[in-house]
């Protein structure tokens, strides 16, 4: 085997990727982490963004998007543990621009009983998908 990684992503509903990767670059809380093979052994929560994954042996590299969650590096595996996972070829530009105006109506309607917090978050996962939509489109 080359010199790769075990990288697992994995939603509450499904396991989005398995598989043997070059290296793993994805949204830490402080800022991105690059994750390559005998990495250092690592435990930390992620931000809403685009976990860019170089498979071993493709030229493409696979994108899933994640909502949050905890990374943990061991020497030879990659754990990704997603609050949501969500493939980069199954994001809906249209669905996550109708999610960000519904959250950005919520808190400007003064009238409205809402949880800011979870107005604020749902903001930002829209707005990381829709990054990831546009970065993803200029590479094609």
């Amino acid at each position: 085997m080359a010199n790769t990684i075990h990288v697992d992503v994995v939603s509450a509903e499904e396991l989005i990727f398995s598989g043997e990767a070059e290296f793993v670059v994805l949204p830490g809380e402080l800022g991105e982490l690059g994750i390559l093979p005998k990495h250092a052994p690592l435990i930390t929560r992620i931000k809403p963004g685009a976990v860019r994954i170089k498979v071993s042996g493709k030229e493409e590299e696979e994108y899933v998007f994640v909502a949050g969650g905890v990374l943990e590096v061991q020497p030879h595996a990659v754990t990704v543990l997603a609050d949501t996972a969500i493939r980069a070829k199954d994001l809906d530009e249209a669905k996550a621009s109708e999610a960000k105006k519904l959250a950005e109506d919520a808190i400007l309607n003064r009238e409205s009983q809402i949880d800011y917090a979870k107005a604020q978050a749902e903001i930002a996962m829209a707005v990381a998908q829709l990054a990831m939509i546009k970065k993803l489109r200029r590479k094609h």
